[in-house]
């Protein structure tokens, strides 16, 4: 039996606030009327809940570091990810560039390509991009996906890239050049959720199954490892068994929002008449009590004496929403 489409619109509703925050829609599907757009992206939203709660589909990982400042450290970076030149290093035109002189000739035509490039610059001239995914995904995909990415979000940049599949996780590392064809510099901060749900977008099209959910979806409380402490892990050197938490206002309120949109997916599921998705609904119900979040919560209340430093707002299902003993009491 299918959804009513009263649960497609809460799913629509609050899925797009959990999966789509603030992102640009590239190619959007032709409307004809509003209930079969309604349906198509309750269908979309069902299938990232269920990547999610059900698949655990891997996340994408993007990373983003400055780049040389002038030539002589663009050079070096040619240098490091193409294992000085053994590796073949592709272009923003398809062009292939395998040996130290194709690489001596790559650099020649960034320094002079848009505006000219001084051997030792003052500004950064160049930014790193790597995109990764875990062990096990076909590297050729990894590629693909990572080449499809570049000609939506690069258009207007020049930009080499190379595929690294030796090592456990395979991985795809971008130089891109900062200044674009028309002049503009590319600021990448503001970018960084969208490149990783682009990447993701891209690998789902090529048939793998890869996410690039927010924290807050995941109801994490960890801070990003620093740099240093990643040395430290890498070098074998001992470190605090504790690991940073995140906190403040913003913590709590991204989190509790995040919490609040999956209750009310939740909600609306256990209310359906179709059983998969009364079964999707226990199983987001499970996901929501094991997020890191919910069980910090939870300790929380326990101790004594111990106060939140903001009281997360109620995220139960309202009464009436239909759930049975099959769907989870978030209270448990």
């Amino acid at each position: 039996m299918s959804a009513t489409p009263a649960v497609d619109a809460v799913l629509v509703r609050w899925g797009e606030r959990l999966f789509y925050p603030r992102l640009r829609i590239v190619k959007p599907d032709p409307t004809p009327r509003l209930g079969v757009l309604t349906r198509r992206k309750a269908v979309l939203i069902r299938n990232r809940i269920e990547a999610v709660v059900v698949r655990h589909a891997p996340e994408v990982v993007v990373k983003v570091a400055g780049g040389g400042r002038g030539m002589r450290a663009i050079a070096d970076q040619f240098d490091y990810i193409s294992r000085d030149g053994t590796l073949d290093v592709e272009d923003d035109r398809g062009e292939h560039f395998v040996g130290r002189e194709a690489l001596r000739d790559l650099a020649v035509l960034w320094r002079y390509g848009c505006s000219t490039i001084e051997e030792v610059s003052h500004r950064r001239e160049a930014l790193n991009v790597t995109l990764s995914m875990p062990r096990g995904t076909d590297p050729e995909l990894v590629l693909q996906a990572a080449r499809a990415f570049a000609r939506t979000e690069l258009a207007d940049y020049r930009y080499v890239m190379v595929l690294h599949d030796k090592q456990a996780n395979p991985h795809v590392h971008l130089a891109v050049r900062m200044q674009s064809r028309s002049g503009e510099r590319i600021d990448a901060w503001p970018e960084r959720h969208r490149w990783r749900e682009t990447f993701a977008a891209q690998l789902r099209s090529l048939g793998v199954d890869a996410e690039a959910t927010s924290q807050a979806l995941r109801g994490a409380n960890r801070k990003p490892e620093s740099a240093w402490r990643r040395k430290a892990r890498e070098d074998a050197e001992p470190l605090a068994r504790s690991e940073p938490r995140k906190s403040g206002e913003r913590y709590y309120r991204n989190r509790g929002d995040a919490m609040l949109a999956w209750a009310q997916i939740m909600s609306a599921l256990a209310g359906s008449a179709a059983p998969e998705d009364r079964e999707l609904a226990w199983r987001v119900g499970e996901f929501i009590r094991q997020t890191p979040f919910i069980r910090e919560v939870a300790a929380t209340r326990k101790r004594p004496g111990a106060t939140l430093e903001r009281e997360p707002r109620d995220i139960s299902p309202s009464r009436g929403s239909g759930l049975t003993r099959t769907e989870p009491d978030l209270e448990r």
